[in-house]
């Protein structure tokens, strides 16, 4: 306790890492207060019917993303997922057109191409599901409509639902630039977060007035089984397979020997991080939209609306080992790595450089991608076997046993400590740095 109390010190007296975590806190606290402003026009009182139907179900899920804003008709209902919607589809693009292909190979320029892209689609994602929120807002509560539901207050409401999300991933990304972690996966993650305690409460309420007896003890087993399956999920993230690579030595000017020392590539089990889980989400809301636009009532279909349902979690894993495969095929080029270690003159012991070393890579990457997706899947959908009996654990608080949920908060918040480590590692560079100039001055 003592030496983290010491660290929290540390941080504090950084004066950029200082400005840099009032900052996001900052921008998180407007996020968390946009999220409770009820948009134009509507009553929060009358919103009965919308917080029913988000109790459970796929609706629940979409919820938790916005941090309640969803449930609560918020100018930012929307939240962040239509920009990690257009994202998968830029992404797949950036696979299938040469023109996309062209844009990723020009560096920063064609990245800044690409993310403007990304919003063009996100404004037109939005304006197809700013409606589609409406329209179902007024079925379920039309009521709560305190000037009607005319063309001008759909056209108004549409447009301050898209001016609200892109203004949250106005938020996001200085976040990232200004902040401390990546601005949208934080998001996300305040939006989890805000949930946790109405679904800890809810939870501990139902243990002490169960009527079987054993209630509180259950709560605890409860408690020790999320932290060990927090634990694991760290394990998961932060496994890595060690390859070991040489550096030739060689003589720079008279004496200096340069080279020669042995490092490792630290290959991660699970390198694509929480970005599958993300977009595996994202793609499983689609059904959720077709549905409230066409009214069906497809059997499959519902049974896509349905977290717990068989079909639903089958998809979701094949999209989760998907987009990790994906992601990590896009993050990590086996190619560029070798021509990097032959060009520093390392090489891998008993491979040869260049194309064997390439091949070695990607053959290593392709074991261990393959088990860490299985993996984090498993836990992806362990909610769903935490609310079947005898375990009877409540929805709310099932999602943070697992799943989605526990995946975010592992990775944004093991992220965000690696950012925090690597400012501090910088100050205290540069500072040994300038005592060993001011030593050196001393002693001329």
């Amino acid at each position: 306790m003592k030496k983290i109390i010491e660290t929290l010190k540390n941080i504090w007296r950084i004066e950029d890492l200082r400005v840099r975590i009032l900052i996001t806190i900052l921008f998180v606290a407007i996020y968390r207060f946009g999220s409770t402003v009820v948009l134009p026009g509507i009553d929060s009182n009358a919103l009965a019917n919308l917080h029913k139907q988000t109790e459970g179900g796929l609706m629940s899920l979409l919820d938790m993303f916005s941090g309640g804003a969803f449930s609560q008709a918020s100018i930012f209902a929307l939240g962040i997922m239509p920009y990690i919607t257009a994202s998968i589809v830029i992404q797949l693009l950036a696979v299938a057109v040469p023109y996309f292909q062209k844009l990723q190979r020009e560096g920063e320029s064609g990245t800044r191409k690409i993310n403007q892209y990304t919003r063009y689609l996100t404004l037109a994602i939005l304006t197809f599901q700013a409606p589609t929120y409406l329209m179902n807002l007024r079925e379920q509560t039309l009521d709560a409509f305190l000037v009607g539901d005319g063309f001008w207050f759909m056209a108004t409401s549409t447009l301050i639902l898209a001016a609200g999300s892109m203004f949250v991933l106005w938020l996001g990304e200085r976040i990232t630039d200004r902040g401390v972690g990546n601005g949208v996966s934080v998001i996300i993650m305040i939006g989890i977060i805000a949930r946790l305690p109405a679904a800890f409460f809810e939870e501990l309420t139902s243990a002490l007035s169960s009527a079987e007896g054993g209630g509180l003890i259950k709560f605890f087993i409860e408690i020790i089984a999320l932290v060990g399956v927090m634990a694991l999920a760290i394990l998961l993230v932060k496994a890595v397979r060690k390859v070991p690579v040489q550096y030739a030595k060689r003589i720079e000017g008279r004496k200096n020997q340069v080279g020669g020392a042995r490092q490792y590539i630290p290959l991660k089990l699970f390198a694509a991080n929480v970005m599958p889980i993300i977009f595996a989400q994202a793609i499983m809301f689609l059904p959720l939209m077709l549905v409230n636009v066409t009214k069906t009532e497809s059997p499959i279909l519902q049974q896509f609306l349905n977290p717990n349902s068989v079909l639903y979690n089958v998809v979701f894993v094949f999209l989760i080992v998907a987009f990790t495969y994906f992601y990590t095929a896009i993050t990590m080029n086996p190619v560029q790595m070798a021509e990097d270690m032959k060009r520093n003159n390392g090489f891998i012991p008993g491979i040869k450089p260049g194309k064997d070393t390439a091949d070695y890579i990607d053959n290593v990457m392709s074991h261990l991608t393959l088990p860490g997706s299985l993996f984090i899947a498993a836990i992806a959908i362990l909610p769903v076997f935490a609310q079947m009996k005898p375990f009877g654990v409540h929805q709310a608080f099932a999602h943070f046993f697992g799943g989605t949920s526990l995946l975010i908060l592992v990775g944004v918040v093991l992220d965000t400590i690696q950012q925090i480590d690597s400012h501090m590692s910088v100050r205290n560079y540069d500072r040994m740095l300038n005592a060993g100039h001011t030593r050196n001055r001393s002693n001329v």
